[in-house]
């Protein structure tokens, strides 16, 4: 069982911590002797999860920009040599390229050095099979041969090779583009298109220098593409104001078709039509659903459990397909599409609102870099983004509220709440939603504020967030105070 200090480790699926000194006071628990042990142990747990040797495995480990990012490099290479691993070092890299190391590279796993768009101080280790991303009791196992495995050193050490894995992975994506739009200049079919690429100083600088500009796309205006793990312009999240400010202002000022937005480690993206209109969130996974469901009629397209009504109507109605929300989180999502695959049920796509996007044609991998280069071949093909999504209908107001827990037992405390919550809008004759998949979803009439509140306990955390939307101005304000009577009487919500 895992003591204290391993468990704390795991965040979902990844391993996260503090690996720099910082202003905040917040302890550096990602220390060398730690990261090592943690390559040690994941060399241990992969040699019985794949029942070779130590010596026989290979495993590809990338980094995205942040600062402690060469150090802890180093820390995972030394541990997995010493027990005899191959390692094939790629350097700089985006996330969804180190998943891809197993499939062009052939190794047995990769590790990507990342903690997404979290601090600088932070960072983390996301691991990968060919099957793809570990889950999370396949982290605490993980943790668990770190803790007390045999971890010592093999009879020979293993061998650490550079690899410029990037440009095979940016050669396949210029690939995919140059194939979509098979333009007359089948090497140039960007040519006459400006789009510019705010990359957040993360890893996602390629994405214009070295995917758009040799495919004949005018990049001026990008911005923060040079690597800078101290983040000093904003944070890499597509989720944040700041930053979709920042490539709104890119795009419209440098008169570009597209303005494109990266978190860190490029598995999350965002984007800007030509008029300066966010397409992020739900409008996002309408441009991305349009896109997949295509060619491919009657498929089901899996969301996470906060996606607007309108977003229903439009996959369902005017897309032709199915729309299956489920719980947050990016490997729930994928899971849940990958389970009705299975079913025989057609999923081509699994996205969250926050920019986690996996296609079925693609590995069922989280790639923002693969979900724009989708977008930019339809540009290019004379189907602009806001075109796609022309009949999309959008809340007028959209809310989020977080309730932190203060009952010790938070999650026992947190389904109590749900349970109550449910019985009190039947008794209101409220209608209670039957797919949501997680917490309690309301919808509110017309005269009740016309929308929906959602409100569910965080998979981690002491926190109970509410969402509303409502499709009038003013509507949120109006169910939040239907809902305050019922928030009131919960004196463990603060």
């Amino acid at each position: 069982m895992l003591n204290a200090y391993w468990k704390h480790f795991k965040s979902g699926s990844d391993i996260r911590g503090v690996a720099l000194e910082n202003e905040w006071g917040d302890a550096v628990d990602l220390t060398s002797e730690a990261v090592e042990r943690m390559a040690r142990g994941f060399a241990r747990w992969l040699s019985q999860a794949t029942k070779k040797p130590t010596d026989r495995l290979t495993v590809a480990v990338g980094r995205d920009s942040r600062l402690s990012g060469p150090r802890m490099t180093e820390d995972v290479v030394r541990g997995l040599t010493a027990m005899g691993v191959s390692v094939s070092v790629c350097g700089m890299a985006s996330t969804p390229a180190m998943f891809m190391t197993t499939v062009d590279l052939g190794v047995d796993a990769a590790i990507q050095i990342t903690a997404s768009h979290h601090p600088y101080h932070r960072n983390g280790l996301k691991f990968f099979l060919p099957t793809g991303g570990l889950e999370g009791f396949q982290i605490e196992e993980l943790l668990l041969c770190a803790q007390e495995g045999d971890l010592s050193d093999a009879a020979v050490s293993g061998k650490a090779v550079e690899v410029d894995y990037m440009s095979t992975y940016c050669a396949r994506l210029r690939k995919l583009i140059c194939d979509g739009v098979n333009a007359a200049d089948y090497e140039h079919p960007l040519a006459g298109y400006r789009i510019v690429v705010d990359a957040g100083n993360g890893a996602g600088g390629f994405y214009a220098t070295e995917v758009l500009a040799p495919l004949g796309a005018d990049v001026t205006g990008s911005r923060y593409l040079e690597p800078d793990g101290r983040f000093p312009n904003h944070t890499p999240n597509p989720e944040n104001a700041e930053a979709m400010a920042s490539i709104c202002e890119a795009t419209v000022s440098s008169g570009a078709d597209l303005g494109v937005i990266f978190d860190t480690d490029v598995d999350r993206a965002g984007c800007v039509d030509a008029s300066g209109a966010e397409i992020n969130r739900n409008r996002l996974v309408a441009l991305a659903a349009a896109i997949a469901l295509e060619d491919q009629p009657d498929g089901w397209i899996v969301t996470d459990s906060i996606t607007s009504d309108g977003l229903k109507v439009f996959i369902e109605q005017q897309l032709g397909g199915h729309h299956r929300r489920f719980k947050r989180g990016y490997r729930n999502v994928i899971n849940e599409a990958q389970r009705l695959c299975a079913e025989g049920k057609n999923a081509p796509l699994a996205i969250e609102t926050s920019g986690h996007a996996a296609l079925r044609d693609n590995y069922f991998l989280d790639d923002g870099a693969y979900l724009i280069t989708r977008i930019i071949i339809k540009l290019a093909q004379g189907q602009s983004p806001e075109r796609l999504i022309a009949g999309l209908q959008e809340p007028a107001e959209a809310q989020e509220i977080r309730y932190a827990i203060t009952e010790p037992a938070f999650a026992d405390y947190g389904k109590q709440v749900l349970a109550d919550l449910e019985a009190y809008a039947v008794a209101n004759g409220w209608t209670v939603a039957d797919d949501s998949c997680e917490g309690v979803r309301i919808a509110f009439p017309a005269g009740e504020g016309d929308g929906w509140a959602l409100l569910r306990l965080s998979v981690h955390d002491p926190v109970m967030p509410l969402n509303v939307e409502s499709n009038v101005c003013g509507g949120c304000a109006v169910i939040r105070e239907k809902l305050q009577p019922f928030i009131q009487s919960k004196t463990g919500l603060k």
